[in-house]
């Protein structure tokens, strides 16, 4: 008789404003879980499915559920592991049988992975570690809903300075002026800069706007020593660098 008000107790507190991850009932999963640990501990980077990563981190903050369904289903919402990393924190939280400590479980991961790119991308020359560049820029914008404008800020051995958001929104003299930019760039001592924004259509094909904003920001820091090494361009299917395309 206990067991049967303990559940009816936990079924009434939703309506309360408590989430399905804290309501979840026991299961008897750990032989499942210490297999999947075992795996993860001794195996490369491939060790585990997409669904079983999501998996692995939603067990951390839901203990007591099995929550292999749950991860198969933010895969089949959000399309890939980077679609659900880099989904909307409140997106996450709403998805049913989620909550703000599971989403917070996949967030974190995110974020680790940004610091982690970032301070690679600080320790050698841009220029010289094209590769982690492209790999900080994919996981911090490849995957947003919005566009987002950022300037690279670099010194004279092209090691980076300041990574400056210039502007969420549509690129164009609205968002990022040029004359701003190179201004910027005198106040940290830069001697030259890498434009950046993302796609969110997927595509990183760039547009004329894109071409035109490039090309005056490009000539304003003619003007005063500021060279515009490039402007990449990235999206979900890839990167565009617009020097590569011989439009810088």
């Amino acid at each position: 008789m206990r067991v049967r008000a303990a559940k009816g107790n936990a079924a009434s507190t939703k309506g309360d404003g408590v989430s399905d991850e804290e309501s979840a009932e026991p299961h008897h999963g750990t032989g499942h879980r210490a297999r999947l640990r075992a795996r993860l501990l001794g195996g490369g980077a491939e060790a585990l499915a997409d669904h079983e990563v999501i998996e692995y981190l939603l067990m951390l903050a839901i203990p007591r559920k099995d929550v292999k369904p749950l991860a198969k289903s933010l895969l089949a919402r959000f399309g890939s592991l980077a679609g659900v990393l880099n989904a909307d924190a409140k997106a996450l939280a709403l998805h049913p049988g989620m909550g703000e400590t599971s989403a917070a479980a996949l967030k974190i991961v995110a974020l680790g992975a940004r610091r982690l790119a970032r301070a690679e991308l600080s320790e050698a020359p841009v220029l010289a570690s094209w590769q982690t560049l492209i790999d900080y820029l994919t996981i911090d914008m490849a995957h947003l809903t919005h566009e987002r404008v950022r300037v690279l800020y670099l010194d004279t051995r092209n090691r980076l300075i300041l990574d400056h958001l210039e502007s969420e929104g549509a690129l164009d003299e609205a968002a990022i002026h040029p004359r701003n930019v190179v201004k910027r760039a005198l106040d940290v001592g830069a001697a030259a800069l890498i434009l950046v924004h993302n796609h969110p259509s997927g595509s990183p094909e760039p547009s004329r706007a894109d071409i035109q904003i490039t090309n005056r920001i490009a000539e304003a820091g003619r003007l005063l020593g500021i060279v515009v090494h490039d402007h990449v361009i990235v999206g979900r299917h890839g990167h565009t660098s617009l020097r590569a395309k011989g439009l810088v």
